[in-house]
């Protein structure tokens, strides 16, 4: 397989490098230029030097045809770019889904906003709580309404397609009945965690970033994913290791099992700090997996939405290419995702030029970022909604937000004869009806309520946080 630009392996036998003529790839090939081989050599090493300038094609002398849609060649030209806008039909309103703008803050490009879906009305600036396999940890779903006001849930296709699997949640009735939840639901392409099983790089691994992937305990120092293609990924399940391959097609058809509200199309996550050749290669073909899940999701939008995903990392031009490519094809919202930046400054600078190139009309998202500090700086900038499992990951590490004393950690000795609420302004289970002290003495003893209380009471924070937000813009305080 293709390791870089101008690289294959040795063919297999029975098949030989070609030239690729226009006749048989015109949609992969910009500008309908013929394409053909300059030079092949074998090397010392037995490899194959194909001249970088030109594109090269392996294929089957026994099967000469073209590669299905389904199936794109596996060597196309990384900076093959996506297809042209014209091919897409222009975007129409939907009945069943629309942003719908209350107010803009005359301070800063903040707003206030409705995002009607199936399932329900999601306020906007909102936090988007992460229920990974469609649960909330150590709390139910229904805390979300119970005075938390946060109407949005995120799920992730990745772990739902391995346990139950997308087909079981589909015979159920889809995400919304096998949860038991009637309110709006955003599921993930898979992606990010498919990314995430990579082979350590001793080089990226060692540099900070913001929205870092953790390395995942279930995989060896050679990673579990098997190969990257153009045509998707193919990895090992990191519960009974069977072999998957994602694909922009099967991410979505998957989605659609699920049947959340907002869906996210395949995207490839390359980490921080990789050259520019390379992160633009990483842009195209993240632009070309986009745009083929777009057309799978035009084909049966079965009433959901679906967000593309602006990549570029911290790179000012490819993130202005991926806002204005995007920006032109029919989505019906767009998220930020790919590298954020080492920090938080980065994201702020980042997003402060991304979001003006976005549509106006339609809603906006921030992959992976939820924490008070980054919220308060983002929502000027004109974000509308953030996810994040910041709030209920500190709450299990007895870290909880409080507007009275500040962000605490109970587990502190200090809060041993603390017999007080933790906030005073909380109207959650914890603030109402127990004290510091006795959530120190669950969380030491390891009873399984003090995570339920303590996320509890930070969703209810976060959902406080969020208001008190939408009230300060419709004030043009924000």
């Amino acid at each position: 397989g293709a390791t870089r630009f101008g690289e294959v392996s040795p063919p297999p036998p029975g098949r030989t490098i070609h030239g690729v003529a226009t006749a048989m790839f015109p949609a992969l090939v910009p500008g309908n230029t013929a394409c053909r081989v300059a030079r092949v050599a074998g090397s010392a090493s037995g490899g194959w030097d194909v001249c970088a300038t030109f594109r090269a094609c392996c294929f089957d002398q026994r099967m000469r045809r073209p590669f299905s849609s389904k199936a794109p060649p596996p060597f196309l030209d990384p900076f093959a770019p996506p297809p042209d806008a014209s091919t897409f039909p222009e975007y129409t309103p939907k009945d069943y889904f629309k942003f719908q703008l209350v107010h803009q803050s005359s301070k800063s490009n903040a707003r206030v906003g409705r995002i009607h879906t199936p399932h329900g009305t999601i306020e906007t600036p909102g936090f988007v709580p992460v229920g990974t396999n469609g649960a909330l940890k150590a709390v139910p779903h229904s805390v979300l309404g119970n005075g938390a006001d946060l109407n949005l849930m995120f799920a992730n296709t990745y772990h739902l397609m391995l346990q139950p699997g997308v087909d079981v949640v589909a015979q159920a009735g889809g995400l919304h009945k096998f949860m038991g939840r009637n309110e709006p639901v955003i599921t993930d392409s898979g992606g990010f965690q498919v990314f995430s099983l990579g082979a350590a790089d001793a080089t990226t691994d060692a540099m900070d970033e913001l929205k870092k992937r953790t390395k995942s305990k279930h995989k060896d120092g050679q990673g579990l994913i098997k190969r990257i293609t153009e045509n998707g990924v193919t990895f090992k399940s990191y519960r009974d290791g069977s072999v998957y391959t994602l694909t922009p097609e099967s991410s979505v058809e998957a989605q659609k099992k699920l049947g959340a509200d907002i869906i996210i199309p395949l995207d490839e996550l390359p980490p921080y700090g990789i050259d520019f050749d390379t992160l633009k290669q990483s842009l195209f073909r993240s632009h070309r997996w986009e745009a083929r899940s777009l057309r799978t999701h035009l084909l049966n939008p079965a009433r959901q939405a679906m967000y593309g995903v602006v990549h570029g990392g911290v790179n000012d031009e490819l993130r202005k290419l991926s806002a204005e490519y995007l920006g032109s094809l029919p989505f019906d919202g767009y998220a930020i995702g790919g590298s954020l930046g080492k920090n938080s400054e980065e994201l702020f600078q980042m997003l402060n030029k991304v979001v003006p190139l976005l549509p106006r009309g339609k809603p906006n998202h921030v992959l992976g970022i939820g924490d008070e500090l980054s919220i308060r700086a983002c929502v000027p900038l004109g974000i509308d909604t953030f996810d994040s499992t910041f709030p209920t990951r500190s709450a299990r590490h007895g870290s909880l937000l409080t507007k009275t004393r500040g962000r605490i950690n109970v587990r502190n000795s200090k809060f041993k004869t603390l017999f007080e609420p933790p906030c005073y302004e909380c109207v959650c289970s914890l603030c109402r009806n127990h004290s510091v002290a006795y959530l120190h003495h669950l969380d030491k003893a390891r009873e399984p309520n003090a995570w339920t209380l303590a996320t509890e009471h930070n969703l209810h924070y976060m959902g406080t946080m969020m208001r008190e937000l939408r009230e300060a813009i419709a004030r043009n305080e924000v």
